[in-house]
């Protein structure tokens, strides 16, 4: 099963073994593509008769990845060894195809994995082991994309500081009612992608891209949000968040990062995007320089909250700061213009009111 422009993936994992039984639409493999994870099913009831995947090895698209006949599968049988299934009809192959589907949940769960799989197995106190592992399809992909980013922009990063406390006093105040009528918190993410918007608004060259000798502008705000899985990153994106309410955004991230865990995010929703928010202060980044996602201008780094010294009307008082910076192509933005966007982010979270009176 081929995703995209992708021909190739690595098979992550076979869940059924031959002589096994296998019901219409049950996971049988997962493949790793350079973008998401893809499930081979059993299109129809039947008996796995031959598998030729296997586990960690690359298979092409339009290979033959499993045999089975098909046939009436007894209820109360289920992934054990089949002697005779009921009506049996001509055995069939399953070859990987290219079309692009969205991956479904499996009935049965499948094992998590305790630790991140890209972790090398881990060798006794004192040992000098040396341990080789294959590069996931996805990290290659990552990797490459990162690299071509960096020998194409012109990238540069701007700092600042915002004073979070005014919006965190807003979720003390007001969380609970916002949980109990939307079903979702009120988190530090969505301000920031509203803020975002209200800063693309302003200045639409931060939402705008290079296409050849063309500049081309864009009225709609696509944000990218980066999310870190144990098989890397990925960025499924936040569609028109400009018509979007805070309870829009954290419902649709709730969506997306299920979605991430699972494994189930499709192609679809991590095509496109105008701009990208990438949030390490998750992990406690005090301050880091973003790299831009191709083909975007410009992406977002929030980081971690820290208690400061900080000037407040000619005063000293203690206030939750973040950092956060801009990376953009200076290409096509010049500084003038970043440096307004972020200070436009930094007013907006400073002061939410701007964001309901749109000024």
């Amino acid at each position: 099963m081929g995703i995209d422009s992708v021909k190739s993936g690595q098979v992550a994992k076979i869940y059924f073994k031959e002589g096994d039984a296998v019901r219409t639409d049950e996971v049988v493999l997962a493949i790793d593509t350079d973008k998401i994870t893809v499930e081979v099913k059993a299109p129809e009831d039947g008996i796995i008769t031959k598998i030729y995947a296997v586990t960690d090895e690359k298979i092409d698209e339009g290979a033959v990845a499993f045999e089975y006949k098909a046939g009436a599968v007894p209820k109360a049988e289920k992934k054990t060894p089949s002697k005779s299934p009921e009506s049996p009809k001509e055995e069939k192959k399953v070859e990987t195809k290219k079309e692009e589907k969205k991956t479904e949940t499996k009935k049965e769960e499948k094992p998590q994995p305790k630790a991140s799989p890209q972790a090398p197995p881990q060798a006794p106190p004192g040992s000098r082991i040396e341990t080789r592992q294959k590069r996931k399809p996805i990290r290659v992909r990552i990797a490459k994309r990162l690299k071509e980013s960096q020998n194409e922009y012109a990238m540069l990063t701007t700092f600042q500081k915002v004073d979070m406390h005014d919006f965190m006093q807003i979720r003390t105040k007001l969380g609970e009612e916002f949980l109990k009528k939307h079903g979702v918190k009120l988190g530090f993410m969505s301000a920031f992608v509203k803020a975002s918007s209200h800063g693309l608004k302003a200045f639409p060259l931060v939402n705008a891209v290079i296409d050849g000798q063309d500049i081309v502008y864009r009225d709609y705000h696509d944000i990218s949000v980066a999310v870190a899985t144990p098989k890397g990153l990925v960025v499924p994106v936040l569609r028109n968040v400009h018509s979007m309410s805070f309870a829009d955004v954290e419902k649709s991230l709730n969506d997306l990062a299920v979605k991430a865990r699972d494994n189930q995010l499709a192609v679809e929703d991590m095509s496109g995007g105008t701009f990208t928010i990438s949030n390490g202060g998750v992990y406690g980044s005090l301050m880091g320089t973003p790299i831009i996602n191709p083909p975007q201008s410009a992406i977002l780094g929030m980081h971690a909250i820290n208690k400061e010294a900080h000037v407040v009307n000619d005063e000293i008082k203690i206030r939750p700061i973040m950092v956060i910076a801009l990376t953009y192509d200076h290409r096509i933005i010049d500084g003038r213009e970043a440096v307004l966007f972020l200070r436009t982010i930094k007013s907006c979270i400073e002061d939410p009111n701007r964001m309901l009176l749109d000024i």
